[in-house]
């Protein structure tokens, strides 16, 4: 089959039929011309038809080695300098498409099942480990073109860090039993964001796992008996792209997984109940190094995006001649080449695994995971800073229709732009900073990549910091005290 289009991939959703809840109630029906849905998967189907676009299909697909056609991309394992920016070239195309809006573009995921599947090695002869699985998903992924969420993330009952879990029930999603055809598995799990709009969900540990019960990993169909995704508030405002040009294309879903008695099949286990394999598997596969480069090559088109809008809010209100505003601006472009730089770092330095395998370097990635939860924000408030009062004068399109149009016209023209157009400029730019929308865009970057202490704290324990104090010991000539 190989890559899919647009149309199939809708198709193949709406024939999912997961269990899906919103707002105290089951989703019924077709979920792709769902409001709160219909708008993100029409945006991804516009991904996938960019694969069968003839200029575009070289960049975006490669041939399959047994079937002879046409795979995303992403899922290439890289062996070589050329094929990592093959990848990269491909996930930009993705990234500027949906400017960088999409966390959960395919491109993310297929990347961890292709990452998965490259590191297969780590869990070769241990005990209740199946790599064949591993290998065996990431071959139904490339060549059906699947789509996948994923959840690591326990609810947040109580989050000391003496916490032990002496509740009757599980609450965090474990396994509590196992039979001839699989594994029990019972509890919750959050934020899995686009939840039941993908064919399947990856679940499994990040780490710190102490006990065998929540030592697992596994992909499931996102229809599976007992499933459950519990969906927060819609973000999406309206379908008018005037009105809300990002939320009525991008808001992607985030869901709570409840795990209801849920049978796991044999062979979709990869681990269970090896604590250590749990662990070593994330910390040793190319996991980090494959999802980063993705996630920051979206976050690169994702800042360029936001310096366009800056840019346009400064045009239009022609304030480019006060300094404070030129130091604003500035701010987001050294952000932007920072990253830019990091990523292209990343790929220079990119190394063989002991597989065969081109991981692009973890050092300069792991700098960037510290810098964009940080920056973000920032960005963010500075648009709200260029934009001013302006953020707040926003009428709808319906208002333009209206009787009060004249009024508009004259009082909410901008220095080069019609009072439509203005409008229009400053609702993007709201709808980016201030709505339920891009709150949440400002917070899940915040948050990308976990809790940013700890990704400064592993970046500190990482970073081959005694090369530099060996230097600085050389030079005063100290004796060694180690």
């Amino acid at each position: 089959m190989g890559a899919i289009n647009g149309k199939e991939f809708i198709e193949r959703i709406d024939r999912l039929n997961a269990n899906i809840w919103l707002d105290g109630k089951k989703v019924e029906g077709k979920i792709s011309e769902h409001p709160a849905f219909k708008g993100l998967i029409q945006s991804k189907a516009s991904l996938y038809d960019l694969q069968h676009d003839p200029d575009l299909q070289d960049k975006l697909t490669y041939l399959s080695p047994k079937t002879g056609e046409p795979i995303g991309l992403s899922y290439l394992q890289p062996k070589t300098y050329k094929d990592l920016l093959k990848r990269r070239t491909m996930m930009e195309i993705w990234a500027k498409h949906t400017h960088g809006m999409m966390g959960r573009s395919p491109d993310y995921m297929n990347s961890v099942i292709m990452a998965f599947a490259s590191s297969t090695g780590i869990l070769e002869g241990r005990e209740n480990c199946f790599p064949e699985n591993i290998q065996s998903l990431y071959e139904r992924a490339k060549e059906y073109d699947l789509s996948f969420t994923h959840t690591f993330i326990s609810p947040q009952v109580n989050r000391s860090q003496l916490n032990i879990d002496f509740s009757k029930e599980p609450i965090s999603a474990r396994v509590i039993d196992k039979n001839e055809n699989g594994i029990i598995v019972k509890g919750a799990r959050l934020l899995a964001t686009q939840g039941g709009l993908t064919d399947e969900v990856l679940v499994y540990a990040a780490g710190g796992i102490y006990t065998e019960a929540d030592a697992y990993a596994f992909s499931i169909p996102s229809d599976t008996k007992g499933l459950k995704f519990i969906c927060r508030e819609s973000f999406v405002n309206g379908d008018s792209p005037y009105n809300y040009p990002l939320s009525s294309r991008y808001e992607e879903m985030d869901t709570i997984l409840v795990f209801d008695d849920v049978l796991v099949p044999w062979d979709r286990i990869f681990i269970y109940g090896n604590i250590d394999a749990a662990n070593e598997f994330m910390q040793q596969s190319s996991f980090h190094n494959f999802a980063t480069h993705q996630a920051i090559t979206r976050q690169i088109s994702k800042t360029e995006f936001v310096l366009g809008v800056a840019g346009l809010l400064v045009e239009t209100i022609n304030v480019s001649s006060y300094q404070h505003i030129q130091e604003k601006l500035s701010e987001i472009i050294v952000g932007l080449e920072t990253m830019k730089s990091l990523l292209i770092k990343s790929e220079i330095e990119a190394e063989v695994d002991q597989w065969g395998y081109l991981r692009p370097s973890m050092p300069p990635l792991q700098v960037a995971t510290n810098i964009f939860p940080r920056i973000y924000p920032r960005f963010s408030e500075i648009i709200q800073l260029v934009g001013a009062s302006g953020m707040v004068t926003i009428p709808t399109e319906e208002d333009f229709k209206s009787i009060n149009r004249f009024d508009l016209d004259q009082y909410l023209q901008g220095a080069c732009r019609n009072a439509k157009d203005r409008v229009k400029i400053f609702r993007l730019a709201w709808e980016l900073t201030m709505s339920s929308f891009g709150t949440r865009q400002t917070h899940y970057e915040r948050y990308f990549f976990g809790d940013p202490i700890r990704l400064s704290s592993l970046l500190y324990k990482s970073y081959p910091i005694e090369e530099e104090i060996k230097k600085v010991t050389d030079f005063l000539e100290l004796d060694d005290q180690n």
